[in-house]
């Protein structure tokens, strides 16, 4: 009988490792094919901004360009705005960032506590204003009225305060020891001095993502400096700048007549540009920033992603 059951044991530890194994092929493999079909468009969009434009057009390029070439991101970086406007865009998204995170923050740490008798009334005004808008022209009136027509500032106050953020930072917040900020306020501490020195530094990780959501909008933005300050080209941004030179190529008609519009080049030294080669290259110049700002923010995005859990 002993013998028996040692058999049977091993059976079964045999067949879990089988099981275990198969599963393990079964995820990796799936791991492995979700990256790929992952990476793949922007390795693609990468490939067709290196190669040259005409060949671009033949197609069958997908990882690796078939005619190297910088000449698509010369073409671009020659615009005498495109420094300007990336000053300004990086300058828009850290101001931006920075105001949003912390205003957010504020407000939701206020309609968090309880014993704040309007808070549920807050909340459910700040909730309207997702499935109500008063439109275009009103929301155009309203800045005109406030005098951020052709100012920087356009940017900046209408975003103050995103209510999804908002509700992502106050959902954290109330998941948070209560005990904590109870005994904050036994030491003294007024709500000023618990906000900064114990709520901000316990809600980074999500502080953090909803800093990355902001960075992104901000980083993104072009239509708004078209409605608003398209007549100033100094604070024009760089989504703008590319957005134009965008249009100007699609209302070109063929590589020929794009080709009068490159200075510098001359004879047989004329290279061309297409819109298929320029709107890849203007996707890798616009995500290259946040590519490289992400992994530094990836694990508090993780961490602030994860508000639902049960308070303890």
């Amino acid at each position: 009988m002993a013998a028996g059951g040692a058999k049977f044991i091993k059976r079964n530890k045999i067949k879990a490792s089988m099981g275990d194994r198969l599963f393990d092929i079964f995820n990796y493999s799936f791991m492995i094919l979700l990256m790929i079909v992952t990476l793949y468009p922007f390795l693609n969009v990468l490939a067709v901004s290196l190669n040259q434009a005409q060949d671009s057009l033949k197609g069958g390029i997908y990882l690796l360009p078939r005619v190297w070439t910088w000449d698509n991101y010369a073409y671009i970086l020659k615009e005498a705005t495109i420094f300007h406007a990336t000053y300004i865009s990086i300058l828009r998204t850290v101001i931006g960032t920075v105001t949003t995170v912390f205003c957010s923050a504020m407000v939701a740490y206020t309609i968090s506590r309880q014993d704040y008798v309007l808070r549920r009334f807050i909340t459910v005004a700040f909730i309207l204003t997702m499935y109500f808008n008063g439109g275009l022209i009103p929301n155009y009136l309203l800045i005109r009225d406030l005098n951020l027509i052709d100012s920087f500032w356009v940017y900046i106050w209408p975003g103050l305060i995103g209510v999804f953020n908002l509700i992502i930072i106050r959902s954290f917040i109330e998941n948070l020891p209560e005990s904590i900020l109870e005994s904050a306020k036994m030491d003294g501490a007024g709500e000023f001095r618990t906000f900064f020195n114990i709520v901000l530094p316990l809600t980074t990780p999500v502080l953090a993502t909803v800093a990355l959501f902001s960075g992104v909008y901000q980083w993104n933005s072009w239509f708004d400096v078209f409605l608003y300050n398209s007549s100033n080209i100094d604070l024009s941004t760089l989504q703008y700048e590319l957005q134009k030179i965008l249009q100007n190529s699609n209302t070109t008609s063929g590589t020929t007549s794009i080709n009068g519009m490159i200075s510098g080049a001359s004879g047989a030294q004329q290279n061309s540009v297409t819109p298929l080669s320029i709107r890849a290259t203007m996707t890798i110049v616009a995500s290259v920033p946040i590519i490289m700002v992400y992994p530094f923010l990836q694990k508090y995005f993780v961490k602030g992603m994860m508000v639902g859990g049960v308070k303890g």
